[in-house]
């Protein structure tokens, strides 16, 4: 590797390690948020919020790396041609094509990176993520309750306490629980329960037995009091997504053997993640010329609309796939080979040279 290239490849480097600092904390604030959010609402226990944030930040982290290397090479470039360098880079023989071989020694790997998240690790982790709820889901103490202690129910007004309970979390002896809804009380005790899921896997019950229940409004004699043999009290629903389809979940190898519309469109989604990432790259290198005296930001602002428009183009070739509009044959290949022949045309434009003027 040349001189010059070892330099411009460090000027990338470090403009695709900021960039991707910040949008990398974007992201996992997101994340966060969003898992924040269900576990206060009951649908996802607490122990597991710095695993879930790790896992479901791998499908993000493979969508903001071509991200980071298009806005990398828009930003370490336009410096060099704000600065004046690219002049002297020009005027030791170096062609706008030329600028394409330190790209490539940074986008080539990332486009590896983002090809092993896209299609293995981004899928496995979410169906980890899905294990791992289920699991907690089936257990009072990854759920957050405790032998002897007083709990709050999560995402219901309530408190509830247990005596005793089973090493595994699935049952337990003499329990209180204390709920106020709409301005009424209702109380219940058992000798013992258990904790169980329907057939779906989809709702949580506590199977009450041997107790008491006492339902009303402080201040009024319209009490009620029941024993029973067995109550079940539904617990929040499961932390089930849905937002994300199956498909998300599913190996590349069994998306390739489906003949399913959506399966094809979440296998073409995958495999064009490492693609516009070798895309953008191309297409940031004519997109960062820039005059001297140019605002320093005013190519980001060109280049984020590119990018908006280039995923808006795939998200609707996505959903085009999915719902049968587009032949599988077709896939998002137009998509990506508008960004390569548009990089492509304004790259080879920059070498072409311009009569001077008198």
């Amino acid at each position: 590797m040349r001189l010059i290239d070892r330099y411009l490849l460090r000027e990338l480097a470090t403009a695709f390690g900021g960039v991707t600092l910040v949008l990398l904390l974007v992201t996992i604030g997101g994340t966060l948020t969003i898992t924040l959010d269900r576990i206060a609402r009951g649908k996802m226990p607490a122990a597991l919020l710095l695993s879930q944030i790790g896992l479901r930040s791998l499908e993000a982290i493979a969508l903001l790396l071509p991200l980071g290397v298009f806005l990398a090479v828009i930003l370490a470039y336009g410096r060099l041609y704000r600065d004046s360098e690219m002049a002297v880079v020009s005027a030791s023989g170096i062609t706008a094509r030329g600028l394409l071989k330190p790209v490539a020694w940074l986008a080539v790997p990332v486009a590896v990176l983002v090809g092993a998240l896209a299609l293995w690790l981004a899928p496995a982790a979410l169906a980890q993520s899905d294990r791992m709820i289920d699991a907690a889901n089936r257990s009072l103490l990854v759920v957050g309750m405790e032998p002897g202690r007083f709990i709050e129910m999560p995402g219901r007004n309530g408190v509830v306490y247990v005596a005793e309970m089973a090493p595994d979390g699935g049952s337990f002896t003499r329990l209180f629980v204390h709920e106020e809804h709409d301005g009424r009380v209702d109380i219940t005790t058992a000798e013992r329960g258990e904790l169980y899921t329907d057939r779906d896997g989809q709702e949580r019950y506590l199977r009450l037995e041997q107790g008491f229940r006492v339902e009303g409004e402080i201040g009024k004699p319209d009490f009620r009091t029941m024993r029973f043999g067995r109550n079940d009290i539904q617990l929040p629903e499961s932390a089930a997504d849905p937002d994300r389809a199956l498909e998300k979940r599913a190996e590349t190898a069994s998306l390739w053997r489906s003949a399913d519309a959506p399966d094809h469109a979440e296998l073409h989604w995958r495999i064009g993640l490492p693609l516009s990432c070798l895309a953008l790259a191309l297409l940031a290198v004519p997109l960062s010329r820039a005059q001297p005296r140019e605002p320093r930001y005013g190519k980001v602002l060109l280049a984020v609309l590119s990018y908006v428009a280039y995923s808006n183009v795939l998200a609707l070739g996505r959903a085009w796939l999915a719902q049968g509009s587009l032949p599988p044959v077709a896939g998002l290949w137009w998509a990506h080979a508008l960004v390569f022949v548009a990089g492509a045309w304004l790259l080879l434009g920059g070498d072409r040279r311009r009569p001077r003027r008198a």
